[in-house]
C-alpha cells in the first residue's frame, strides 16, 4: 500500500471500535479521555484555608485559555468512588484565590506524593519535602521548588455535574507570575529544555518534555501556501514521503520562482539525475525526505520543482 496520508487514515478507520460513553462505566471512560486528550499540563495548585492550613495538589485536567486578560482553567473533580469533592475546592469556594505552580521533571515525584489523599489537617507541603514561599497578591503559599508561580484570583467555579466524575471548572486570572530565571533563554523566553516540563498521559504514564521529545515546527499562518492542492500527484502519492514530509512541503509559501539548470541541481546533490522515471524518483524522494528532516526545505523544494518540471 503506497505511503499516503488518505490511505492510511482510509485503512485505519476501519480497524477503530466505536464506544459510547453512556455504555461505559466512569472509570473506564475516565481512561479513555484521559489516554486520548494528553499529554497534559499539571497545574500544581496551592490553596489555603479559612484557618491558615496550606493545601498543595496536582490536577492534569489544566489550561490556559487566554492571554488578555490572562485566564487559566482547570477542574476539580469529585471523586468516582465515592462523590466527595477535595480540600482545593473548598478552599478555592472560601477564599477564591489559589497558585498554580507548574512541574518540572526534578519535582515530578514530589508532585505524585500531593495526589495521595491525606487528611484535611496533614500538610502536603511537608509530606512531599517542598518549601512554602510567600506570594505578593494572593493568601495561598508558592511552591519554591517549582520554575514557574502563578499568583491567581478565581473569576468563576463552575460545577459541570453531580455524579462521581463530574468536574468543576475552576477559572482562575492571573494576577502575576513568578519566573526563574535560570529557565530563560538570551531573549527573556521561556527555554523548553531548560524549564524541562512534564505532562500527563493516561494511567500512570508522564511524558517529559524536553530534549529530543521537543522540536522545533515553525509554520506561516498566513496566505499564500502551496497547500495539498499545490503539489504534483508524485508527491502526493509517493511511495517514499511521509504524510508529515508532505505537509510540510504543503506549507511552503511558495514554488520557487527561479528556475535551476541541471548543473546547479547537481551542485545539491552529485546522485541526482538528469531526468526522472519510476524507481529514480523514489531516490529522489528520498534524497529529499532526509532534506526535510534536516529542516533543509528550501533545497527540498528546488530538486523537486525541478522534477516537476523535468520528468516523464
Amino acid at each position: 500500500m503506497a505511503n499516503h496520508p488518505v490511505d492510511r487514515f482510509t485503512f485505519s478507520y476501519f480497524m477503530k471500535k466505536k464506544y459510547i460513553p453512556k455504555d461505559l462505566s466512569t472509570a473506564d471512560l475516565h481512561q479513555f479521555l484521559l489516554g486520548s486528550v494528553a499529554p497534559r499540563p499539571i497545574a500544581f495548585v496551592s490553596t489555603i484555608d479559612q484557618d491558615g492550613l496550606h493545601n498543595l495538589a496536582p490536577y492534569s485536567f489544566f489550561n490556559a485559555f487566554s492571554s488578555n486578560p490572562p485566564i487559566l482553567v482547570f477542574s476539580s473533580n469529585r471523586r468516582v468512588e465515592n462523590n466527595t469533592t477535595k480540600d482545593t475546592l473548598a478552599n478555592i469556594i472560601s477564599s477564591k484565590q489559589c497558585v498554580v505552580n507548574v512541574v518540572n521533571y526534578a519535582i515530578v515525584r514530589q508532585m505524585m506524593l500531593c495526589s495521595v489523599d491525606f487528611p484535611h489537617e496533614t500538610s502536603e507541603f511537608e509530606q512531599a519535602g517542598l518549601h512554602e514561599e510567600k506570594a505578593d497578591y494572593v493568601s495561598a503559599a508558592l511552591v519554591q521548588e517549582s520554575p514557574v508561580n502563578m499568583e491567581c484570583e478565581v473569576q468563576e467555579v463552575m460545577p459541570l455535574g453531580d455524579q462521581g466524575g463530574a468536574g468543576h471548572l475552576i477559572i482562575c486570572k492571573v494576577v502575576c507570575m513568578h519566573i526563574d530565571e535560570n529557565i530563560l533563554d538570551q531573549n527573556e523566553k521561556i527555554d523548553p529544555h531548560k524549564i524541562d516540563l512534564v505532562g500527563r498521559m493516561g494511567r500512570a504514564f508522564y511524558v517529559r518534555a524536553s530534549g529530543d521529545a521537543v522540536s522545533s515546527m515553525p509554520q506561516s499562518q498566513q496566505l499564500p501556501i502551496i497547500g495539498y492542492p499545490g503539489l504534483p500527484d508524485s508527491i502526493k502519492w509517493s511511495s517514499v514521503f511521509s504524510a508529515n514530509d508532505i505537509a510540510r512541503l504543503a506549507g511552503m509559501k511558495a514554488w520557487p520562482l527561479q528556475k535551476i539548470s541541471f548543473e546547479q541541481l547537481k551542485d545539491l546533490n552529485r546522485d541526482l539525475p538528469e531526468k526522472a522515471t519510476g524507481i529514480q524518483l523514489d531516490n529522489i524522494h528520498r534524497i529529499c525526505s532526509e532534506l526535510i528532516r534536516k529542516s533543509d526545505l528550501e533545497k527540498a523544494l528546488l530538486i523537486l520543482d525541478y522534477y516537476r518540471e523535468n520528468s516523464h
